[in-house]
């Protein structure tokens, strides 16, 4: 995942696009992304669809004793933009402006090898900057890929009062998921504000459709995935929509096509973000060109009525 002057890349850069709804945040999967599937979890993590990471204990929740990690001598904390520091951190002095911008780029580094240090850097910043809302959204996309799933709340609410951004709804309806509130994270993914961007719609309906797993729900999730921009292959967050698909298809029982849309998530995934090319492998033989898996081209009939049965822009 990544650090972008605004937030951390979630979904679209974490694996999870599919998350199993009675293993869910029992087995991590994306986030980079929010929940989908079944197998996977929420974030990049094991198996696929989702984005979530698994979830800690409380007791393991809090960061070390020190009062905060320490920073490299390389960091300045002009990494984040020339203009960073000087406008998003405006209320601060400058001196603890560096302080904390050093602080969130260390928070970007750490995120994918060790997201607990991450975490510990992001909340040394809040410490120092906890009235600014790209602080707080920082923290709180940290405590979601550390698994601190309630923290994550509490930050990125936080965030969402402060800059009126719904960018990381589907997250904030994803740790409720994790919290094991499916019926929360369907509320919040019903009643999203119009005008949010195609990204965060489709990142919700992945939620929505893990959340729907949760609760036996398996036709309907297939439902809630089943959209016009599984035809899409240059969408950063089309690997896991099409991983949440084959996950919901697999739950109906409908495995041959399951098998297709593991294959169909696997040829947009270039960077192996999902587990979508071994699910495929375990569903059955996958037909390979030397570049790697490729769909069945005997399946592209079928995909034109899934593109038909839902509008995404017509909820």
């Amino acid at each position: 995942m990544g650090f972008t002057v605004g937030g951390f890349e979630t979904f679209s850069q974490r694996q999870d696009e599919g998350v199993n709804a009675s293993e869910n945040e029992r087995r991590p999967t994306d986030r980079r992304a929010p929940s989908g599937g079944s197998r996977g979890g929420d974030s990049r993590g094991s198996r696929g669809g989702d984005a979530r990471p698994p979830r800690r204990d409380d007791q393991q929740a809090e960061p070390r004793e020190r009062l905060w990690p320490d920073l490299p001598e390389d960091i300045t904390g002009d990494e984040l933009g020339e203009d960073f520091i000087k406008d998003d951190l405006r209320p601060l002095s400058m001196d603890n402006a560096r302080w904390v911008a050093k602080h969130l780029v260390m928070a970007a580094r750490c995120i994918d090898e060790d997201p607990d240090l991450a975490w510990e850097h992001a909340q040394a910043a809040v410490r120092r900057a906890g009235r600014i809302g790209v602080v707080r959204e920082a923290a709180g996309l940290a405590a979601y890929r550390a698994g601190h799933f309630a923290q994550a709340l509490t930050e990125l609410r936080a965030a969402r009062r402060m800059t009126g951004s719904n960018e990381q709804l589907a997250v904030i309806a994803d740790c409720e998921r994790a919290l094991g509130r499916p019926e929360r994270a369907l509320e919040i993914a019903g009643s999203a504000p119009a005008g949010i961007s195609l990204a965060t719609t489709v990142e919700l309906r992945i939620v929505a459709a893990g959340a729907r797993h949760d609760l036996g729900q398996h036709d309907a999730a297939l439902v809630t995935v089943q959209v016009p921009e599984l035809a899409q292959d240059d969408l950063e967050w089309g690997p896991r929509l099409r991983y949440a698909y084959a996950e919901a298809l697999l739950l109906v029982q409908r495995v041959d096509d399951a098998r297709q849309w593991f294959l169909k998530a696997a040829a947009v995934d270039p960077e192996g973000l999902t587990d979508a090319e071994e699910r495929a492998s375990e569903l059955g033989d996958v037909p390979r060109s030397p570049d790697g898996p490729v769909s069945d081209p005997q399946s592209a009939a079928g995909d034109n009525e899934v593109f038909q049965v839902l509008d995404l822009h017509d909820d």
